[in-house]
């Protein structure tokens, strides 16, 4: 506690003494301003503020290659930070580099549009250097930024460099003085969305969008956060508005692929992304959607052409490799190791990239039978995701044990009766990479059931909860269930069928493979209590393993470290023992491991509990033609193959941390 205080005060002192530098600087005391700022550098050499502040007074005392110098610092610590490009562009521009200066202030607005002074500079600059065109360019935006209230701009600045609390502070003042304007509440949806308050976003966007029908930058954010929310019928309405209004919008027709790819039709998505690629190459980014279109379709050597072609480019080039990688049949050659190492090692890459690079070399290196070297890879990439999550085990912990209290045996049987009776969907629920997705594949080869994907309909009835518990102070998910009338839950079981039957095609049956609904079996069973549900469980040493290999495009925040992904696992267990205590018979245990050894009964069993005939499709699964999602895809395009229980023993002398964290969980996985 004493050592989080002094660092709070050490915090507050530097802030503090930030501000008086400032106002140094604005007061043209520029050499007791530079000078503040070199002893603050001297505390903490890499503070952002501090280098900024030192090369803004370094060029106005006449120091422009002094400040350049500076700058160069600030970049090593700080690469994405817009100011720095900004006052590299003036200090340029001072030692009479036009060229160079452009460039520097281009980089700057690409990274803020709304740095009013970059703009100005542009337009001087570029009329000057007989370019009219981009100079009447630059004159637009900056007339445009000019025709919004200061405060608003100064907000927008801030949001693109990360400064969400102090963009947030300014524009609810302004709401607060002026009325709900709408760039602010734009502002206001793009700062939640940041944060993961997707909710709030999209009312936000969705106000914006009813006061201002024109705005297309702002409909495209809401069509974004409804895409981030899956609800994809919604954004599809959206991008055809937009779309309606301007046929060849880019950005419109990429977010309609994208949703079409989401609702599983990856046909049209392809069709759509080809012809973008087309027109706009230098998109790497769209290589890489293809690609997965394309390995959702089971097209692999077509997946893999447009992966190794985006590899080619530099931006998203982690990502490319990745995708290469997490196809799980691809084997890199020696030049495409030699390059990632080469890649990853650079200090430039964003986090985003070298994650996915550690990731795909521990893959790599894993293939060749270096599992030392692998693990060290898989570790890596670990620790980056984890250094910028704000996962907490106590949270999930705490909502279980709140679960167990108020889901009774008691508090189920008061509400018998409660739900919709239909029967159509079965869900899949476990951990991640625990064969769900095989699962799934095999119960989708049987004529009447529909495969979907990883549905976010449950989910976002427990986020609305939760909003609800939060804004209106009353009882927060699961404690308000017990308060809820027993018509309600009919009334989301029928949402629920409602929202998801835009992923189905018209068979009686369909699946939603959301692994972490298992904590939500409890509202599952009062919303729809006549719908299947199954558990795949795998063996906890390769379950979490493998998800120690694994990385998400988004969420399962809890995969990226031993303690973590232990935790979460002991705390299925604990819920799903808790489950079958209080709804007894009502879930179905499939153990992976007797699926893989004996497909023909655990598939019998499987179909018998979900009221299906036996249907011998089912066993041939590996030749079915339907997209698939997931990172298994390609393995369930396979014949099943059992060295892959034990695949994770490769790694077992780097294994004792995750046994001990795991504990008794190991042994009693099959209770």
């Amino acid at each position: 506690m004493t050592e989080l205080y002094h660092r709070e005060s050490e915090a507050d002192a530097a802030a503090s003494e930030l501000r008086r530098i400032e106002e140094l600087t604005r007061g043209r005391r520029h050499a007791e301003a530079l000078a503040a700022a070199s002893a603050l550098l001297r505390r903490a050499p890499s503070q952002r503020a501090a280098l900024y502040w030192a090369a803004l007074n370094q060029r106005l005392l006449g120091q422009a290659k002094d400040a350049l110098a500076t700058l160069d610092a600030l970049e090593r610590a700080h690469p994405n930070y817009s100011l720095l490009f900004q006052e590299r562009g003036h200090c340029l521009a001072a030692l009479d580099d036009p060229s160079r200066a452009i460039a520097s202030f281009e980089r700057a607005v690409a990274l803020n549009p709304a740095l009013t002074p970059s703009w100005g500079m542009l337009e001087r600059l570029l009329s000057a250097a007989g370019e009219p065109q981009r100079a009447s360019v630059a004159a637009q935006r900056l007339a445009k930024l000019q025709e919004l209230p200061p405060a608003i701009v100064e907000a927008g600045a801030r949001f693109c460099d990360g400064e969400l609390a102090a963009a947030e502070n300014l524009l609810t003042s302004h709401i607060a003085r002026e009325g709900r304007h709408v760039e602010a509440l734009r502002l206001l949806g793009r700062i939640a969305q940041r944060r993961g308050a997707t909710d709030r976003a999209e009312e936000l966007f969705r106000e914006v969008v009813d006061a201002a029908p024109g705005y297309a930058d702002a409909r495209l954010d809401y069509v974004r956060i409804l895409i981030e929310r899956q609800k994809y019928q919604a954004a599809l309405e959206q991008a055809e508005h937009r779309l309606r209004t301007e046929p060849s919008d880019p950005e419109a027709r990429f977010l309609r692929a994208t949703i079409l790819a989401g609702l599983g039709r990856h046909d049209e998505a392809i069709s759509i992304f080809s012809e973008l690629l087309s027109q706009t190459p230098q998109r790497n980014h769209l290589r890489i959607v293809l690609g997965h279109s394309l390995k959702a379709l089971g097209r692999a050597e077509e997946a893999v052409r447009a992966y190794k072609d985006a590899t080619g480019v530099e931006a998203d080039i982690g990502d490319a490799y990745w995708s290469l990688a997490n196809l799980k049949t691809y084997r890199f050659s020696d030049d495409e190791v030699a390059r990632m190492r080469g890649l990853e090692a650079l200090s430039r890459p964003g986090l985003p990239d070298r994650a996915h690079l550690c990731f795909a070399l521990g893959k790599a290196l894993e293939d060749r039978g270096d599992y030392g070297g692998s693990w060290a890879f898989y570790d890596r990439g670990n620790s980056l995701v984890r250094a910028k999550s704000s996962y907490r085990p106590e949270a999930i912990e705490g909502a279980a044990r709140r679960l167990l209290e108020v889901c009774s045996e008691e508090f189920f049987a008061a509400r018998t009766g409660a739900g919709a009776a239909a029967r159509d969907p079965i869900f899949i629920v476990g951990l991640p990479r625990s064969g769900s997705t095989l699962l799934e594949q095999i119960l989708a080869s049987h004529p009447d059931v529909d495969g979907t994907q990883e549905l976010h309909d449950i989910p976002r009835i427990i986020s609305e909860f939760q909003g609800q518990g939060s804004n209106g102070g009353g009882a927060r998910y699961p404690d308000l269930l017990p308060g809820l009338d027993p018509l309600l839950f009919e009334r989301l079981g029928r949402r629920y069928l409602d929202e998801t039957r835009v992923y189905r095609r018209g068979r009686p049956r369909f699946i939603d493979k959301m692994p972490n609904n298992f904590r939500h079996i409890g509202l599952i069973h009062l919303m729809l209590p006549n719908a299947t549900i199954i558990d795949i469980r795998r063996e906890p040493m390769a379950c979490c393993v493998s998800n120690l290999k694994q990385l998400y495009a988004r969420g399962q925040e809890f995969c990226y470290g031993i303690e973590e992904i232990a935790r979460y696992y002991r705390t299925y267990l604990e819920l799903m023992r808790h489950w079958d205590r209080v709804l007894p018979g009502r879930v179905l245990r499939v153990s992976y491991e007797d699926l893989v050894e004996d497909l023909g009964a655990s598939v019998r069993r499987i179909l018998a509990h979900c009221g299906l005939e036996y249907d011998p499709a089912c066993l041939a699964f590996h030749r079915s033609r339907r997209a698939i999602n997931t990172p298994s895809s390609e393995q369930v395009r396979q014949p099943l193959f059992r060295e892959g229980i034990s695949q994770w023993r490769n790694y077992d002398p780097w294994l004792d941390p995750l046994r001990k964290a795991l504990g008794d969980a190991i042994g009693r996985h099959r209770d």
